[in-house]
């Protein structure tokens, strides 16, 4: 019997789906019906036989991989394992304690289906080595990257907390004040970061980790590219590398010239997330909610959370401007107008910019919104309140002038 077929065989047995003898009585039957069809596998017999679904396999064959990962992390020298902490698509993470140190670290292994595929081991030691360039209290530490047996790791800074996204998965905005402290914290991240000449590209609640005590650490480097890099750049170009959720245009556009102001769209989309606890953009499949990122409106974020401040919202829609000429220029900018807002103050540029927009669309004869800052309210209406109003003071004045006009003239 082989290998896959013995985990299976223990797997049924220890999550009770089955009784020893039942698996035994397969197992005799499975080797009489290989003689005749090769192919047959214990998983085919036990659900022939009932004792398993199909689901039930897939979740075997997920909890043989976990094994199979678990068995070469215990071996990489100097750590000890002592628990898996998360599962992703790339890579499985440990908790583990490097005893050189005598410290708790966190060990990122990529799967051995992607180690075979040079690609996938090229990112992820370049996630490794980027985030070994940076040395911020507000970044994940990166401590060493290798390989053992056949699998590569990544040893970091070891965060005892939960991620922004868990922190607002019951549905509920945070709180503006706490909203602000972990953007000022995480956009401080960035500038060092872009100080670098790094981007991080998938800027999200995921990989916001929050300590005890409420430190924001910026995780999660494996889309970080230098901004300098023009050969990596060209070879991704045409391809939209990021989270569909908070991607932004010129991502999903897969322009060559990424910059950190793609950061700052992708750090206003977390910001929406976090004050409204809905995401800026939602659909069906990836390529409609991108669609959306290009083309749709968004929606203010104080239409969808009453209780925000007037300048969250502002700040927000700037960062998330579709146009990356019509963001913050910086990170230190969109910082400027965060401690602003924290102290009880307007921001300044990002008000400059609604001002600046709202002239542009009087000379053009545009429809300006009620609220100042966008055409479009929740219901997709284009409200004309503003212009009407603006029509009526020009009336007003003419008449003014006139009025003065006749009085002097039959002085």
């Amino acid at each position: 019997m082989s290998i896959e077929d013995s985990q299976i065989a223990r797997l049924v047995v220890e999550r009770k789906l089955c009784s020893k003898n039942e698996v035994d009585l397969v197992r005799a039957e499975h080797k009489v019906a290989r003689e005749k069809a090769p192919s047959v596998t214990l998983c085919d017999m036990l659900i022939q036989h009932g004792y398993v679904t199909h689901s039930q396999v897939k979740r075997l064959t997920m909890a043989m991989d976990e094994d199979s990962m678990y068995r070469p992390a215990q071996q990489i020298p100097g750590f000890q394992i002592l628990s898996k902490i998360g599962q992703g698509a790339m890579a499985v993470v440990f908790k583990a304690k490097q005893l050189s140190l005598d410290r708790i670290v966190a060990i990122k292994v990529l799967p051995k289906r992607l180690s075979e595929n040079q690609e996938f081991v090229d990112r992820f030691y370049r996630e490794g080595k980027a985030a070994a360039r940076l040395n911020h209290a507000n970044i994940v530490q990166a401590f060493d990257v290798g390989e053992s047996g056949g699998y590569h790791y990544f040893v970091m800074e070891f965060i005892d907390g939960e991620t922004v996204y868990e922190r607002v998965a019951d549905g509920r905005p945070m709180a503006e004040k706490d909203a602000l402290r972990i953007m000022i914290q995480c956009s401080k991240a960035l500038l060092h970061a872009h100080q670098q000449d790094l981007i991080h590209r998938d800027v999200k609640p995921k990989n916001l980790m929050l300590t005890k005590d409420d430190t924001v650490k910026l995780a999660d480097m494996g889309l970080a590219r230098e901004m300098s890099d023009y050969a990596t750049a060209t070879a991704e170009a045409g391809r939209a590398y990021g989270t569909p959720y908070y991607i932004s245009p010129e991502q999903i556009r897969g322009e060559i010239d990424i910059d950190a102001r793609a950061d700052i769209y992708g750090l206003g989309a977390t910001f929406y997330h976090m004050v409204t606890a809905r995401v800026p953009f939602d659909g069906t499949t990836p390529s409609a909610v991108m669609h959306k990122h290009l083309k749709e409106p968004l929606i203010p974020p104080d239409h969808l959370n009453k209780a925000l401040s007037a300048g969250i919202g502002e700040i927000i829609e700037v960062m998330m401007a579709k146009s990356r000429d019509d963001r913050y220029p910086s990170m230190q900018d969109v910082i400027n107008d965060l401690e602003l807002v924290a102290n009880g103050e307007a921001p300044m540029q990002a008000r400059e910019k609604y001002d600046h927009g709202l002239l542009e669309n009087l000379t053009s004869g545009a429809t300006i919104p009620s609220s100042g800052r966008t055409a479009h309210d929740p219901d997709g209406s284009s409200p004309k309140i503003a212009i009407q109003w603006i029509l009526l003071l020009g009336v007003l004045l003419v008449m003014s002038i006139l009025c003065n006009v006749v009085l002097i003239a039959n002085r």
